[in-house]
């Protein structure tokens, strides 16, 4: 048998190494960006051109490098960093992983020009997949000079997986707020296609995240600071206004490297309870530090993720810092006791004479012996109506057994006559409604139950669809105009659903980056909160990674039905029961809402026949 077993070309294990550490133009961004902050640098640059998929440019004013430097640099496993095995559990650096050069020259063109600070002459390099094109003295400024063109330039099939440049380049929003966040002491400017998009001075943390988020979120942050030996915490936290449906604002950095946590953000979270709804996020801006010897940052290639040695303990601490926090500005919910009236609570004194309190009973009392004396009639009063303010909200299903008939055979007559009227009535109308949720009809198999929120959702999913498939949906303008100021990433995702947006009836103005007018609404939405339908669609798409040109218009109509469909408790005729199943029967998925749950159950007649055996 021959041997079958080869090591790889360079060339090859390079595009192997960098499928783990660049998956999309942000990731060149990432190690790029980390690069320069190691070299010290005070000013970084960032160009992009077409979301990185034509051109990623990064110029700093670091350190440099020589010329032999700068042709170690690309090679794998090479690195300023690491000497030994210990230090990759002492890591304090950022882009110390040496191959991420290697990596990013397998997969594109690359040229450096790069001079040290002490130096007269500096050096440029040229690299296309690996090869090296060209490496000469060149005369450029102090720092280092990085252009990446042509991403997957060599590999189509990556290249063609590449989402849209919308999408790709909100991830390069998401990379440089994370590196401008941990780095306020860092000048950063970040350009697209030739429009400053970002220009950030050096400042305090807390303008940094202004800067850097949106003015929005300037008088919504709380200073949080803890300082524990197993973990100190610094930085801010949203207050309950800040809260949003659409997640983008929550940051966690440790030791100033920016990292993911679902663990730490239910400690966050669980902070929030009876704060924020349940399905809003709370907005953080969290720096912890820690000896490096108690993480580990090397579970993931990209270093997001991270391991702390006693997971527990930081949680809880955590948790009660964040309470603190919000306790501290009296943003958590306490017991409102009522302080204006006076408790007269009796204080016995030496002069104070107790006495056993008299208890008087009747020997002569017969409970079997029927007499006016008894007041035995009073059991048999009629019970005190719910509805005797006259406001028939108070009256409820259980209150049901409360208008019983009284005593009186002359009263019970007319009673009994009602409710067989009603009886009758529903049996013509074939409708009736419970609690104001369930819509109940007999059919031949039984008795049908339907859910009328979900029917409603239906039928206003099936008409939307229907409308726009023909033509755009009608849309009325609003009497004032709503601004909505989001952050630079929520931002450009929506500037890619307006075509869609459009469609659905919604007139919607881009004013700068991140600021938009809402002047029209489809003609249904009536009196809805746009902003709140807004950041539903914004977050539904950052989840799921929708193509805008296929799932999105279902995405779209699926929501705006669930916000303008009927709320539970609406009480309606047999009329609108009658026409709202009418219509959901037409439908061609009558049985299940837009997002999949049960419409329609049916309680068929032998389950019927048993209950009354």
């Amino acid at each position: 048998m021959s041997d079958i077993i080869n090591l790889l070309p360079d060339s090859v294990a390079n595009q192997i190494a960098a499928g783990e550490v660049i998956q999309r133009p942000a990731s060149v961004v990432k190690e790029l960006v980390e690069n320069s902050i190691d070299a010290e640098a005070g000013k970084i640059d960032i160009i992009i051109k077409d979301a990185g998929k034509t051109l990623i440019q990064i110029n700093d004013n670091g350190c440099g490098m020589t010329e032999t430097d700068a042709r170690m640099a690309f090679e794998r496993h090479a690195t300023s960093k690491i000497r030994n095995a210990n230090d990759l559990f002492s890591i304090k650096s950022m882009g110390f992983r040496g191959e991420a050069l290697a990596s990013i020259a397998a997969v594109a063109q690359v040229e450096l020009k790069t001079m040290p600070c002490n130096y007269d002459i500096g050096t440029h390099i040229q690299i296309n997949g690996c090869q090296i094109i060209k490496q000469e003295p060149v005369s450029c400024a102090k720092g280092s000079n990085f252009i990446v063109k042509n991403l997957f330039y060599n590999i189509p099939a990556r290249r063609k997986f590449l989402k849209s440049n919308s999408t790709e380049f909100r991830h390069i929003i998401n990379e440089f707020q994370r590196l401008s966040l941990a780095n306020p002491q860092i000048e950063f400017t970040l350009l697209h296609n030739n429009q400053t998009l970002f220009s950030i001075k050096p400042s305090s943390i807390k303008q940094r995240i202004v800067s850097t988020i949106g003015k929005q979120i300037k008088n919504r942050l709380l200073p949080t600071e803890t300082e524990t030996p197993i973990i100190k915490i610094k930085g801010f936290t949203g207050t309950p206004e800040a809260a949003r449906k659409t997640g983008g604002d929550q940051f966690f950095f440790i030791n100033n490297r920016f990292m993911k946590s679902p663990y730490l953000h239910r400690a966050v979270s669980k902070a929030y309870e009876n704060l924020i709804p349940t399905d809003s996020h709370p907005a953080y801006f969290l720096f912890l530090y820690t000896d490096p010897s108690l993480i580990d940052i090397n579970i993931h290639p990209t270093k997001t993720e991270v391991k702390f040695e006693d997971e527990k303990m930081v949680w809880k601490i955590l948790n009660a810092s964040i309470r603190e926090s919000l306790g501290r500005y009296n943003l958590v919910p306490s017991i409102d006791f009522d302080t204006t009236g006076q408790i007269n609570i009796p204080v016995a004194s030496n002069a104070t004479t107790l006495k056993t309190p008299e208890i008087k009973t009747n020997p002569n009392y017969n409970p079997f012996e029927v007499n006016s004396n008894n007041n035995w009639e009073k059991f048999f009063e009629e019970p005190e109506s719910p509805l005797k303010d006259n406001n028939p909200d108070n009256f409820t299903a259980e209150d049901e057994v409360l208008l019983l008939p009284s005593k009186s055979n002359s009263e019970k007559e007319p009673q009994q006559q009602v409710f067989k009227e009603e009886t009758n009535q529903i049996h013509e109308s074939a409708y009736f409604q419970i609690k104001g949720k369930y819509i109940l009809t007999p059919v031949k198999s039984g008795l049908m139950i339907i859910d009328q929120c979900r029917a409603h959702e239906r039928v206003i999913f099936d008409d939307l669809i229907n409308k726009i498939s023909r033509e755009k949906s009608t849309s009325q303008k609003v009497l004032f105009c709503e601004t909505l100021t989001l952050n630079r990433s929520d931002g450009e995702l929506l500037k890619e659903l307006l075509p869609e947006l459009q469609q659905f009836g919604f007139e919607i103005e881009s004013h700068g980056n991140s600021e938009f007018k809402i002047t029209g609404v489809p003609s249904e939405f009536k009196n809805k909160n746009s902003e709140k339908f807004i950041e539903e669609i914004l977050e539904s798409c950052k989840l799921g990674e929708l193509n805008p040109q296929q799932e999105i218009k279902d995405k779209l109509a699926t929501i705006l039905a669930k916000n303008l469909s009927m709320t539970k408790g609406e009480q309606l005729s047999c009329e609108e029961m009658n026409k709202l199943t009418g219509k959901l029967l037409q439908s061609s998925m009558p049985n299940y809402s837009p997002t999949g749950k049960v419409i329609i159950t049916i309680i068929d007649n032998i389950e019927l026949e048993k209950r009354f055996k």
